[in-house]
């Protein structure tokens, strides 16, 4: 522990940022308050205003001090940890025993550390032999995560240091509003600028970040594959292709031109409502520089065709030479605080540690070997996200989860809700009693960023060190002492270390070899070098930029996959005439467990509004502030109006933070992108009236 004079360095717990910061304890041990950390890279002392006020949620006020067991006259009541330990491990074994270990499910997140994520995973598949892990990370990335591995070998958010960005010719930015959701990280597209840069914004709305663009383009949402096929028809036709880079670096870009050329210009107009002569001007920024850049974020990657939209993106990049070179890539902006690390150590359905496949002999017999168990014991791959909620209180009879708050930020969120209350068994580990926590029936208080040590990921794949700075309650405990507790219970002694440093060690030879491999890092070396980017094998330096000289694929080569675009699930009709598309604000976070408990947060971001064009307002009789009913096939939700011209008059927007009436996931669509499972967030079909007018039959409704 430090001295009340000394201050820690560590990490802000909100998103994949990861900002420096140091926490210096105030007098008399009441707290820690937040100082700039100008040293650490990324953020250059810069920070948001969720993460100078982040120490308001390690306020007892708001936060859980004590284990809750749910009585049996329907109440939660202050219980010992003995109780609630014992009261969770006999209700999973109670569930394994009696229809199989996999009616015992796992819920992970993305805002766990890298040992929590890790010993999750391992928890899930050694002590309860279950393959029904998956975590709200597969809502974050996993389009985008796909599409990496399928065009490069290898998934790291960002393939270079964001410092980069600033220094490149173009960035094309699609579906990011930076300026609200990484408000430190606008500072590289205002410097992108000022070193002579340009910036295209993709978004279907004139957001604060769209606003610093030298080009907005607001595409129909659910239409920026078509967008991404559109400008590569461009491209090629106007002799814009990188012929030398194409043959000694790619595969597969006969078929990927193909399926290109299908899409012209007046086409792409039609389905996006982008003019030509804006396509047009998009090619000729983005090509005209020696280097350039596509970031992509939740916009498109959160559509039933995610995978293959952000692979349109890639094949942008491979097809002008802007892939494996300098100052030139595709990433993306991963949202949670630890979304990569998340995934790359065992939290998902489909991996283990290291990043390897479940699906592969020689890793579950490397990832086996580790853990102490024959590789015949690991489950196979399970469910992913959406599909083990939509599964829980029929196939899967129990759950334990960590870290999340599928009740505000699942998609059919009042389906899910209904899916949780139907459990036999639901334990939930949070630090606040989140509205999925108050359905539990046990609740455990465990502690957060500022009171316990650990290692995240952040978006450019540094590993990075959080230093506990004070104590935490005397009722809490870490996440990692109720895996170890829950495992003896469980029959498994040891393997469940509590020292997150000892966790880590293991994680690195787990990771050894991998895709993801961590076995040079190290506590004392992510503090030397201000994190350490993976591949890091031991006895190696770290790796800022990847595919410099080569690709992760067999061959060394980026491969084109050929897609077409296809219509979101839910297109507008009669009955369902406008789009719904979802996003954050800048004073709220995720699922708003955390934030909404803080008052400066609430003050700035009060609650949810539908924010809708003029002209859809004057349809409808919409008056500013007033309430409106947004209906969906799933549902409906009630928030005021917030009328702009920033928006497209036939889509309509809703923040997704809060629960309640204004939940804007009753609304969205679970529908599945094929091959990252992730939900079609960010489009679907809906429509709007005063929330006075009865809901059937719709008068006078848009």
């Amino acid at each position: 522990m430090h001295s009340s004079q000394e201050a820690t360095a560590t990490h802000c717990p909100y998103c994949a940022l990861q900002c420096g910061m140091n926490l210096r304890p105030e007098p008399g041990g009441a707290g820690v308050t937040v100082e700039e950390r100008a040293d650490f890279p990324v953020n250059r002392g810069a920070l948001c205003g969720k993460g100078r006020t982040a120490p308001a949620v390690l306020s007892s006020r708001v936060r859980l001090t004590e284990p809750l067991v749910r009585t049996h006259a329907g109440q939660l009541e202050p219980a010992t940890w003995e109780e609630a330990l014992t009261a969770v491990a006999e209700g999973l074994a109670r569930t394994g025993r009696t229809h199989g270990p996999d009616a015992v499910g796992v819920f992970g997140g993305g805002g766990l550390t890298n040992e929590k994520a890790y010993a999750l995973g391992k928890f899930a598949r050694v002590a309860l032999r279950t393959s029904q892990i998956d975590y709200n990370g597969r809502f974050c990335m996993s389009s985008a995560a796909a599409a990496h591995q399928r065009a490069f070998g290898l998934d790291r958010g960002l393939p270079f240091p964001l410092e980069d960005i600033p220094r490149t010719g173009c960035v094309i930015l699609v579906g990011s509003n930076l300026a609200e959701t990484m408000p430190p990280a606008l500072r590289y597209l205002t410097e992108l600028k000022a070193n002579g840069g340009t910036l295209i914004v993709i978004d279907p709305r004139r957001t604060r970040t769209a606003e610093q663009a030298d080009l907005h383009l607001a595409p129909r949402p659910g239409t920026d594959l078509a967008l991404a096929l559109g400008l590569l028809h461009l491209i090629v036709a106007e002799g814009r292709t990188d012929e030398e880079f194409i043959a000694g670096r790619t595969t597969g870009w006969e078929e990927a031109r193909a399926a290109a050329m299908a899409h012209w210009p007046e086409l792409v107009e039609r389905i996006t409502g982008v003019a030509v002569p804006k396509l047009r001007e998009a090619v000729e920024l983005f090509c005209a520089p020696e280097s350039a850049m596509v970031l992509t974020a939740r916009g498109p990657e959160q559509q039933s065709k995610g995978t293959d939209t952000v692979g349109a993106w890639i094949n942008l990049c491979l097809a002008t030479g802007r892939a494996g070179r300098p100052l030139s890539g595709y990433g993306c902006l991963t949202g949670q605080g630890n979304g990569q690390g998340g995934r790359e150590h065992g939290q998902k359905a489909d991996q283990l540690p290291g990043y390897r496949k479940l699906t592969d002999p020689a890793a579950r017999e490397h990832v086996a070997g580790v853990w102490g168990i024959d590789p015949a014991d690991l489950p196979g791959p399970g469910r992913s996200a959406y599909e083990l909620l939509d599964a829980l209180g029929t196939d899967v009879k129990a759950l334990l989860l960590m870290g999340s708050n599928p009740v505000v930020s699942a998609p059919r969120a009042a389906h899910i809700e209904d899916r949780i209350r139907s459990l036999g068994f639901l334990a939930v580990a949070d630090v606040v009693l989140s509205e999925t926590a108050a359905l539990a029936d046990v609740v455990l208080p465990v502690t957060q960023w500022a009171e316990e040590t650990g290692t995240t990921t952040n978006l450019e794949g540094r590993v990075l060190l959080r230093r506990r700075a004070l104590t935490p309650p005397p009722g809490v405990r870490t996440d990692l002492y109720v895996l170890h507790e829950l495992a003896a219970r469980l029959g498994v002694e040891k393997g469940f270390p509590t020292e997150p440093e000892e966790v880590f060690d293991e994680l690195r030879r787990a990771s050894a070899g991998g895709p993801a491999d961590y076995s040079g890092i190290d506590y004392a070396r992510i503090e030397a070098e201000q994190g350490v980017f993976w591949p890091c094998a031991d006895g190696t330096s770290g790796t800022p930029r990847l595919f410099l000289d080569r690709f992760a694929t067999e061959d060394g080569r980026a491969r084109f996959v050929p897609v077409s675009h296809r219509e979101a699930a839910e297109t507008p009709d009669a009955d369902y005439p406008l789009l719904l598309t979802t996003g954050r604000v800048v004073a709220q976070y995720q699922s708003g467990a955390q934030t909404r408990r803080v008052d400066e947060l609430n003050a700035a971001a009060p609650g949810p509004f539908v924010e809708l064009h003029p002209r859809l307002a004057a349809r409808i009789g919409a008056v500013e502030g007033s309430p409106l009913a947004v209906t969906s096939r799933r549902g409906r939700a009630v928030a005021p109006a917030r009328i702009t011209d920033a928006i497209r008059a036939d889509t309509v927007f809703m923040p997704f933070h809060w629960p309640g009436e204004g939940r804007a996931n009753t609304l969205t669509n679970p529908a599945l992108d094929p091959t990252s499972r992730m939900p079609e967030f960010k489009v679907c079909a809906v429509r709007v009236e005063p929330a006075e007018v009865s809901a059937e039959p719709p008068r006078k409704s848009a």
